[in-house]
């Protein structure tokens, strides 16, 4: 009987020769922007105030360069607007404008007396999701170092405004003391860098070994990269919430998709997570009996669970031999709650850390846990993200849920976080303010938003900038994806099947 060799199951090995693929190089130069003093130099003996003086000075003179050069001409009835020093100086009935700080009175606002009622262990009121009076009870104030002015008007109804930012109003004061604006200016957008020019600059004032390595980086540019954001991981203790978590790793590591989505994949050049990488921290539940015996090396092991920083250690761990990851810390994660919060620290990653730089190098390593607020260049491009604690802080000042006008209000005022320290926590800087942007990013992205969004915004002098609302994944399970030739994004979604019967 003749068998067919086709039909046989024992084949020899195929000659077929599989392409191999390797990941796209990533071309990172983060910067420091937001690194706080440590040890001896950072205290709290400072005053908050100079934050909002420093901010003033700073932005003041730009804000007034744009007033100037729109008001300059502007009449009404014959009378010719005239520019105020200090908002003090504003006379009734004379046609003026002048520039301050932003400063909403809002009953609504948090004060020092939650504080004290939480001290005391009174019940607490539950936070709000809106400062906005109901009744109507909101002023708007602009202040300087002279003090503070009333400002009324239809004109301020249409603006997005909050306590921090910077702007110029024009208009008169009334008989009661009101200023009733008729237009307004802020700073805009600033200087936007040309893609590759602080790599570029560097190589050209680095020592001659890194210098030739730098231009060398730049000669061999790959076009057609791709960055990874996702944001609100929220790992926790619970083992049977990690599908969707396992799911995007094997995507990230090409295990879970054919030859054509690999050779996708394979352009990713580096995974962002902004913000929120761990669930909020609950105690474990422990035996009466055990109570006594739970305290060891210095801290309660009853109100620490050590699972969810494993499981984000060993999900980074998997993932860094294949792909670089930036880390940025947020609300919920295990860093400082005042902003701009500290990168993690290594040391709760024993696995990942092994991927950070060297103490000392100037280099960044394949592993980079970052400060939150962060800013640096990928491929070239300046990109600026935080966890979301600004906008979500700045949502409490308006109306509605533009995430996005949010964003691009900040970018104007070039202040990242304008509400700090009034309402957002915040270090107190005393000879600078870190959140003022001094270079306008190309890419503003916004970790633990609500839902995914992005728009191009334009500037004044030819500026573009692509922003970006990062969702939750532990709620949408979805990942962005920019095109760092394009800036333009997608986004994967990642669902797990329920059975809800």
């Amino acid at each position: 009987m003749e068998v067919d060799v086709d039909d046989d199951l024992l084949q020899a090995p195929s000659d077929q020769e599989y392409p191999v693929l390797e990941r796209q190089p990533s071309y990172y130069n983060p910067l420091n922007t937001f690194v706080c003093a440590k040890g001896e130099r950072k205290h709290y003996q400072q005053q908050y105030a100079d934050i909002y003086f420093l901010r003033l000075a700073k932005l003041k003179p730009a804000v007034e360069a744009i007033a100037h050069e729109e008001w300059k001409d502007f009449e009404i009835a014959g009378e010719k607007v005239r520019r105020i020093d200090r908002v003090l100086d504003v006379r009734q009935g004379e046609l003026s404008w002048v520039a301050g700080t932003v400063y909403m009175e809002m009953p609504l606002k948090p004060n020092i007396l939650d504080d004290i009622s939480k001290d005391h262990w009174i019940s607490a009121p539950p936070p709000r999701e809106k400062f906005l009076s109901p009744t109507g009870q909101d002023q708007i104030m602009l202040e300087d170092e002279s003090g503070r002015l009333r400002l009324i008007g239809t004109t301020l109804q249409l603006s997005i405004l909050v306590t921090g930012c910077i702007i110029a109003v024009m208009g008169t004061e009334n008989a009661d003391g009101d200023f009733e604006v008729v237009d307004l200016k802020v700073p805009d957008l600033p200087r936007q860098p040309q893609r590759w020019e602080r790599d570029e600059g560097s190589a050209i004032l680095s020592s001659s070994a890194s210098k030739k390595r730098k231009s060398n980086a730049v000669e061999k540019r790959i076009q057609g990269g791709k960055v990874a954001i996702v944001s609100g991981l929220r790992i926790s203790s619970d083992r049977g919430d990690t599908m969707t978590l396992d799911l995007l790793m094997e995507y990230l590591l090409g295990e879970a998709c054919g030859p054509a989505d690999q050779a996708e994949v394979s352009r990713i050049s580096r995974l962002i997570i902004a913000g929120n990488s761990i669930a909020e921290g609950t105690p474990l539940a422990v035996r009466e009996e055990e109570k006594k015996a739970s305290k060891r090396y210095g801290y309660d092991s009853s109100a620490y669970n050590h699972a969810p920083t494993t499981h984000l250690d060993n999900f980074l761990a998997t993932l860094l031999p294949s792909l670089p990851i930036t880390l940025i810390p947020g609300e919920t994660d295990p860093a400082n709650v005042s902003m701009p919060q500290q990168p993690l620290h290594p040391a709760m990653l024993p696995r990942s850390r092994n991927y950070c730089a060297m103490p000392g190098s100037s280099e960044p390593g394949w592993f980079d846990s970052v400060t939150n607020p962060w800013e640096g260049d990928v491929d070239g491009w300046r990109m600026m993200g935080t966890g979301g604690q600004p906008i979500d802080d700045v949502f409490k000042y308006v109306e509605g849920d533009d995430r996005l006008e949010m964003m691009e209000s900040l970018l104007r005022w070039r202040c990242g976080a304008p509400t700090a320290p009034d309402t957002l926590w915040s270090y107190p800087f005393q000879d600078r303010d870190p959140f003022i942007i001094e270079e306008c990013p190309h890419v503003y992205f916004v970790g633990n938003q609500p839902r995914y969004d992005t728009m191009v915004i334009d500037g004044p002098a030819g500026q573009t900038v692509r922003l970006i609302c990062v969702p939750v994944f532990r709620h949408t399970g979805e990942v962005v994806l920019l095109d760092t030739d394009t800036l333009e994004t997608e986004i994967v979604r990642f669902t797990v099947y329920e059975d809800k019967s």
